[in-house]
């Protein structure tokens, strides 16, 4: 019996199934959930969408064997870049969106420059670039707008694209999401990038020596992070018309959470982006699923502990068994 389930276990996703269909049957049988109705509302699918914009291109960054927590501060300063650019000083929409981008491209840029060119870990270089950007934010909002909110007026077409509601409910940002989950699918898992990032994240060592571009690899990789973080953070300004200097902080822990619990190992070189989705949409309905059940929602971060430490146990139980398997399986290559 163990055997015909054996290929399914070697996969880096198989946890995070195992822990979304454990999570559904939890709320069905304890809590009492009626899945057409959960399944047919929007606010986790919204709320999975953003965090997933962020958690792909972290989850491949943390594959590659690196780290980036400065996305906390990136989701505000994409916002307030765009808004005060735009709205602030009703400058084109165009310009506003290659602002925001491009912020992303110089802070993801900086933290790669120092991960690559110094001793210090990623994690503490996007500690420091965290906060600094947390002050730039503030202190660039009251310079320049004098206030901490700032409003925004973005043409139709902008609307459309960035931050409309399909069927009145769902936000287009899942049409971003859903795309980018088959591009960076294909690309992680078909590719030569792809294969570059599993062996950077397995040994750096070893990858550099068979000549894979580690550094420039590394770089493109946070630069990768911090876009997609401000990216999140013009959608919201654009939909709701106003950015604020405060919030994204909870990204940090929302998106650690749904990567580990989608089958990426801390230490790099394991996992998958279709395991990313999959972490995404458990934790999403974890965090926001309870308040379609009798369960007291004091119980929401006992239930969201619990499930991360079984996914992280489950996680390690399968990377050994995918070990065990054969390299090509361990690294969750395709």
């Amino acid at each position: 019996m163990m055997a015909s389930f054996a290929p399914f276990l070697r996969r880096p996703e198989a946890a995070s199934i195992i822990s979304l269909i454990g999570i559904v049957a939890f709320y069905v049988i304890i809590g009492g959930v009626d899945l057409v109705t959960l399944f047919g509302a929007a606010s986790w699918i919204n709320f999975a969408a953003n965090l997933g914009i962020v958690a792909i291109p972290v989850g491949i960054l943390m594959i590659g064997g690196q780290i980036d927590i400065s996305i906390g501060a990136m989701i505000p300063a994409g916002s307030m870049t765009v808004a005060i650019v735009s709205g602030h000083f009703g400058l084109p929409i165009e310009v506003g969106i290659l602002a925001t981008l491009s912020l992303g491209a110089i802070v993801g840029l900086v933290n790669g420059l120092l991960t690559v060119r110094t001793t210090v870990p990623s994690l503490i270089v996007t500690l420091g670039t965290l906060v600094v950007m947390q002050g730039v934010v503030l202190a660039g909002a009251n310079l320049l707008t004098g206030a901490a909110s700032v409003k925004i007026e973005a043409p139709a077409w902008a609307k459309a694209a960035f931050g409309s509601l399909i069927g009145s409910s769902h936000q287009v940002i899942i049409l971003w999401w859903l795309v980018a989950v088959v591009v960076f699918a294909f690309v992680i898992h078909k590719t030569r990038f792809g294969n570059w990032v599993f062996a950077m994240g397995g040994d750096l060592v070893s990858a550099r020596n068979a000549g894979v571009p580690t550094a420039r690899l590394t770089i493109m990789l946070f630069m990768l992070s911090a876009m997609s973080a401000a990216f999140v953070g013009m959608c919201g300004a654009i939909q709701f018309n106003s950015a604020q200097v405060s919030g994204g902080m909870g990204y940090i822990f929302n998106t650690i959470v749904s990567i580990v619990v989608g089958g990426v190992l801390l230490t790099g070189g394991f996992g998958s982006v279709v395991g990313i989705f999959i972490g995404t949409l458990t934790f999403a309905i974890v965090s926001q699923g309870i308040y379609f059940t009798q369960i007291d929602r004091n119980w929401s971060s006992l239930i969201i502990g619990v499930t991360l430490l079984l996914a992280v146990a489950m996680n390690e139980s399968f990377r050994k068994f995918a070990l065990r398997a054969g390299p090509r399986q361990a690294t969750g290559r395709r």
